[in-house]
C-alpha cells in the first residue's frame, strides 16, 4: 500500500428471484467498475437474492451458503482475474441453525482474508432480520488488503457511531456499508425525503468525525412481498473525510459508482480536525452500558 491513492467501486442493482442471474449481473457490474479504474469493489447487502427478510419464512434458510462455499469461490476467481479486492456480502450458514448476514473480503490474489458478520440486527416491519440472523461475534474487523485498509460494516450498522469509530481505531482508511434500505409503498414524499437525507447525513458524519472515506452501496427498485413490498432507493455514494460527496448513483436504476481516494487527504483532514487526538478516552466508560440511570444528588449540609 505504498501508493498515495486507491479507488473504490460500488455495484448498485435490482435483484430478482434467480440467484444465478443476480450473481451474473453483480459480477458484470464488478467488471464495469474495474474498467472505470476501481481497485476495491463492494457489492450490496445480500446481493445474490431478493430481500427475503420482508417475511418470516423458514424455507428462506435454504438460501444460505457456507464460507468458504460456492459464492466465495466464484468471487475469489473474479477478484484474482480482475486483480481487485472484492467485498462480497452473503447470507452465511455458519452451522446448523446458525446464520449470519455477512461479508467476505477477498484480496486481489483471490485469497479469502476473512469475514465480517453484521453486528446490529434490526427487527422492524418488513425488516425481520432477527428471525434469520445471529449478531456477529468477532467485533469490528479491519482488513489489510492490497490496496487499502477496509472497515466493513453492514446496513443497520451504519447508524451507530461506535461501529465507525472502532473500525477507525483499528486502522481503517475506508468504511464500506453494503446496504438494503428503502421505503414502504405509500410513505408520503416528505417522509421518504427525510429518511433518505438522514441515511446519507449519518454516514457522511462518520466520515467527518473519523477522518475516513465512506462508501455505501444500496440496492434499487421495487421488491414485492405479502405485506406490500419495499421500494429500495439506491443512491449509492462515496464521500471523502470532509463529508463531501465524490460520486453518487441513481435512485431509480442499476448503476456503478467509482471514486478515487487520497491518503494525503486523510492526513490533511486529521491534522486540520484532530478528533482522534482530542478524544477523552478516560470519560467514555458509560458507553459499555445499555443506559445510564441518573438520579439527582442532594447537596450535603455543613455540620458547622
Amino acid at each position: 500500500m505504498g501508493s498515495p491513492t486507491f479507488s473504490v467501486g460500488l455495484v448498485q442493482m435490482a435483484c430478482g428471484s434467480v440467484r444465478t442471474d443476480n450473481v451474473a449481473r453483480a459480477f458484470e457490474g464488478v467488471r464495469k467498475a474495474v474498467g472505470l479504474g476501481a481497485q476495491v469493489v463492494c457489492l450490496q447487502e445480500l446481493f445474490a437474492h431478493e430481500y427475503f427478510c420482508q417475511v418470516e419464512d423458514s424455507n428462506c434458510f435454504d438460501l444460505a451458503e457456507t464460507i468458504p462455499g460456492p459464492l466465495t469461490e466464484e468471487g475469489s476467481r473474479l477478484a484474482k482475474q480482475c486483480g481487485i479486492v472484492l467485498v462480497l456480502p452473503i447470507f452465511e450458514k455458519r452451522a446448523a441453525g446458525l446464520y449470519h448476514n455477512s461479508a467476505a473480503v477477498i484480496d486481489a490474489t483471490g485469497e479469502l482474508l476473512g469475514v465480517y458478520r453484521k453486528m446490529h440486527i434490526p427487527d422492524d416491519p418488513q425488516y425481520f432480520e432477527k428471525y434469520y440472523f445471529a449478531p456477529g461475534d468477532s467485533g469490528y474487523r479491519v482488513f489489510n488488503t492490497q490496496f487499502a485498509k477496509l472497515g466493513v460494516l453492514i446496513c443497520w450498522d451504519q447508524w451507530y457511531p461506535e461501529a465507525a469509530r472502532l473500525s477507525t481505531l483499528g486502522g481503517a482508511e475506508l468504511l464500506l456499508y453494503p446496504t438494503a434500505i428503502g421505503w414502504v409503498p405509500g410513505d408520503p414524499l416528505d417522509v421518504r425525503e427525510g429518511q433518505q437525507d438522514a441515511w446519507s447525513t449519518v454516514q457522511q458524519a462518520h466520515a467527518i468525525t473519523n477522518g475516513v472515506y465512506v462508501a455505501a452501496v444500496n440496492r434499487v427498485g421495487h421488491e414485492d412481498s405479502q405485506s406490500g413490498g419495499l421500494d429500495f432507493w439506491g443512491r449509492s455514494f462515496v464521500c471523502d473525510p470532509t463529508g463531501l460527496l465524490l460520486a453518487s448513483g441513481s435512485d431509480t436504476h442499476a448503476d456503478v459508482v467509482v471514486a478515487n481516494c487520497s491518503r494525503e487527504a486523510l492526513e490533511e483532514q486529521r491534522r486540520a480536525w484532530p478528533f482522534l487526538r482530542d478524544r477523552r478516552i478516560d470519560s467514555y466508560a458509560g458507553l459499555s452500558k445499555r443506559f445510564l440511570e441518573h438520579t439527582e444528588s442532594t447537596p450535603s449540609r455543613s455540620t458547622k
